[in-house]
């Protein structure tokens, strides 16, 4: 991710989430010692160029994810599932041995994206996001 992608990554992340990033967050994100953040490009001309982006921490054999978000005009192709698997196989490379995240509890879409990638829940944080919807605290280790 280069700074000239955080106005597409923040149009994305405010159509995406109740409780979307500022510019502000990302630049400091981006610029944290144990932060990556990434995106995904598209080579069509007609499509945005940033279809989806990745932000995570890793440190010591932990690695948090700690956003992800695909464009809403290329959900449901893969575009996720390509995230998290660089993600992961990027994140293994650096030595992490288990890797967490929190969901929230109304998106099944994104639950069962990290389920598949064998995350399991481990526990809850009532009212998480903008004190309203529970977050599921998730974990899978390799």
């Amino acid at each position: 991710m280069e700074v000239r992608d955080l106005d597409e990554v923040q149009r994305m992340e405010a159509a995406s989430s109740p409780t979307p990033w500022s510019k502000q967050v990302f630049l400091e994100e981006m610029a944290h010692p144990y932060g990556s953040c990434f995106v995904m490009t598209s080579k069509e001309p007609s499509a945005p160029h940033v279809i989806g982006f990745i932000c995570f921490r890793n440190m010591g054999e932990e690695s948090e994810l700690l956003n992800i978000c695909v464009h809403p005009g290329h959900r449901h192709v893969g575009v996720g599932r390509e995230l998290m698997e660089f993600y992961t196989s990027h994140s293994m490379q650096q030595g992490m041995k288990s890797f967490h995240l929190e969901v929230s509890r109304a998106n099944p879409t994104a639950l069962r994206l990290y389920r598949s990638f064998s995350y399991l829940p481990v526990g809850m944080r009532p009212k998480f996001y903008r004190g309203e919807f529970d977050a599921v605290r998730m974990m899978k280790r390799v």
